[in-house]
């Protein structure tokens, strides 16, 4: 999430702006948006939502509420109060629920079976707070060991911190007092407590473990089939585009301020460290979603596991949007060891609000979206996506190759106006490292693309581009109004992007 005035388009052409309507790609004859009503006299700010066990929808609210949803009657009953800004949960054992609130890790349990909460067990409560009211905790997730994850979201700059808060505090300075050149020099958001700006782990029996720093805000956390852990970002100082992270212990993504807490920072003030350092030892996004054509403020990023009950996309992530009324989609890939691949807008407007953060799909397969608008925006409720039964003509897929990109479509193409070379706008760009808010689209470069050859099935067209591929780089795709599929159908995609971190073996 971002602070107010924060929504501004940085230095992108017009050319680069892709209005709300060319965004909505999915027809509203492939998938329906339906309003769920939310408990009567209850602040509508859903921070959080799962199933349980028993399939009952569960959900806790910014303002302090968990309740319970009767999928028969519709009906809501309250389950526990008292939480502190809630923004995550994940269903337990039959009338046990775990809750991330701002302030602790929660076990929340019925223990008589009167449908009441009845027992509060803090699981952890070892990170920093200083007061200011940017210090959020997000998720959250469990692997299949049962331990938790979360991320803690940096202070704001532009808010005081308070003298007696909890935790471990630094008396870092923010700011260099005389910064050489190609040092970071200064924080906007900062960690000023304990582990701000990381994703920790705790275990099922209470321990605290940090896993990874330099996180500005990760509003979003998902595993996917693999049991990989990804985290999403929010664009600002030193995140130039919305990402997508693939999280692995011990590795940096790129905010100096949460090496406050970093053992190897011990003595060393990040502000005075050469950005350069900071760079090479970053781990780069996984996915990055370019900023305002696609992304605003990413929220929860959820694996499609219900074997087709959501249409064509089983097995990909879906992401949350905050800032506009979207939902993203990503389909990932390993290249040399490494998690990379596209992003696709496949939601937007229709009636699905703005302040999209949390989902989670129901035991029939429909998708529900958490929505809250905290002060920054206008959105809040609850939503449940559905697919219809009809699948779009789609690029389900974008796959790196060797000497380019397989586009694997939904339905089988037709092949006559698929292999038109100038039905494909391809460039590539990338996004700057560095402190300012965000950054613009860097070096945007058209790529000319040599031969688009279509599979026997229709389902693939290869394209072939004429110079090298370039690491380093997200490859933006703008398909053609021309591409049908065989029967007729116009490809509803108009926006892709492929994040290059590495190449594939062979490549030229």
């Amino acid at each position: 999430m971002r602070e107010t005035g924060a929504l501004v388009l940085l230095g992108l052409a017009a050319a680069w702006f892709v209005p709300f309507s060319a965004l909505a790609q999915v027809p509203r004859e492939s998938y329906r948006i339906e309003t769920v009503e939310t408990p009567r006299g209850v602040a509508p700010e859903v921070g959080g939502i799962d199933f349980d066990p028993r399939g009952r929808l569960v959900a806790c609210f910014r303002r302090g509420g968990l309740y319970r949803r009767d999928e028969d009657s519709g009906l809501w009953s309250r389950f526990a109060d008292g939480l502190q800004i809630p923004l995550g949960i994940v269903a337990g054992k039959s009338g046990e629920y775990f809750v991330v609130q701002q302030s602790e890790l929660t076990r929340i349990v019925d223990t008589d079976g009167d449908g009441r909460a009845d027992h509060y067990q803090t699981l952890s409560d070892e990170w920093g707070m200083s007061g200011n009211y940017h210090e959020f905790a997000y998720g959250l997730v469990r692997d299949g060991e049962g331990n938790f994850y979360l991320g803690l979201g940096l202070a704001s700059g532009s808010s005081r911190h308070r003298s007696s808060g909890r935790g471990p505090a630094t008396n870092r300075r923010r700011v260099a007092e005389n910064p050489k050149p190609g040092t970071v020099g200064r924080f906007g958001h900062n960690s000023p407590v304990s582990y701000r700006g990381w994703v920790i782990k705790v275990t099922p029996a209470g321990d605290f473990v940090p896993v990874a720093s330099g996180f500005r805000q990760p509003n979003g956390l998902g595993f996917n089939r693999e049991g990989a852990l990804f985290a999403t970002d929010n664009q600002g100082g030193w995140v130039g585009t919305s990402p997508l992270h693939h999280v692995t212990p011990g590795s940096f993504y790129g905010h100096p301020s949460s090496l406050n807490w970093h053992p190897d920072f011990e003595g060393i003030n990040p502000v005075d460290v050469e950005v350069k350092t900071l760079a090479r030892w970053r781990k780069v996004p996984a996915i990055q979603l370019p900023q305002n054509d696609m992304a605003g403020s990413l929220g929860q990023p959820l694996e499609d596991r219900t074997g087709g009950r959501f249409g064509p996309y089983s097995g990909q992530m879906f992401i949350a949007d905050w800032t506009y009324p979207r939902i993203h989609r990503v389909y990932l890939e390993k290249v040399a060891g490494t998690w990379q691949g596209a992003c696709f807008p496949f939601i937007e407007g229709r009636g699905l609000r703005k302040g999209n953060i949390r989902l989670a799909f129901s035991p029939s397969g429909d998708l529900y979206v958490a929505q809250t608008s905290r002060i920054w925006g206008i959105g809040e409720g609850l939503q449940r996506v559905a697919w219809t039964g009809e699948t779009p003509m789609d690029i389900q897929e974008m796959r790196l190759t060797e000497s380019g990109f397989d586009l694997v479509f939904t339905k089988p193409v037709d092949p006559a106006t698929a292999a038109l070379v100038d039905e494909y706008s391809l460039f590539h760009y990338y996004y700057r490292y560095h402190g300012e808010y965000g950054s613009p689209k860097t070096d945007v470069t058209p790529v000319r693309i040599e031969k688009v050859s279509v599979s026997e099935d229709g389902r693939r067209a290869s394209l072939r581009l004429s110079d090298p591929l370039l690491k380093g780089r997200v490859y933006e795709l703008r398909p053609g109004q021309r591409i049908r599929s065989q029967d007729g159908e116009p490809l509803v995609t108009k926006l892709a992007a492929y994040t290059v971190n590495r190449l594939r073996e062979g490549a030229y």
